[in-house]
């Protein structure tokens, strides 16, 4: 079975868009390059949504514990910790499984970090377009920013 995997962050109006690696070990991870769009430029968003996922998901060594990286998206949000910006952020993924794509929204847990919104999955037609799929994040993104 093939399984990809992309995250979407906004948060203070802008979307952060990471490339999301497969460790070896095989659970994914936020790494650079990421892309930083305002919310409201929606072609300048769907550019750089496809080209993330157009990029898959590179595979990378899986970082020990001791060298666990702090997550990426810190240093492009001007917050100093993980919690401080999960106070502010909303979160989707996409995955892709065997050619099938669904959107998943993240809702957040009460001891912290998020956990998908199982009953907001949007699960796609096998013939959907990757465009389609695309916009949709894209709607979902932009109905958190009024």
């Amino acid at each position: 079975m093939n399984l990809y995997l992309w995250h979407f962050y906004l948060r203070d109006q802008r979307v952060y868009i990471p490339t999301v690696s497969r460790t070896e070990a095989g659970y994914f991870l936020d790494i650079d390059p990421v892309e930083v769009v305002p919310a409201s430029e929606t072609e300048v968003l769907r550019h750089a949504i496809n080209r993330m996922i157009k990029s898959g998901n590179p595979v990378v060594p899986t970082p020990s514990r001791t060298s666990f990286p702090k997550p990426v998206i810190l240093k492009y949000t001007k917050v100093k910790s993980w919690s401080a910006f999960e106070d502010g952020a909303n979160v989707w993924k996409i995955v892709q499984k065997s050619g099938v794509y669904q959107i998943s929204p993240g809702r957040k847990r009460e001891d912290r970090g998020w956990e998908d919104d199982v009953p907001k999955i949007e699960t796609f037609a096998p013939d959907a377009t990757i465009d389609s799929v695309v916009l949709r994040v894209i709607t979902l993104i932009q109905s958190h920013t009024t």
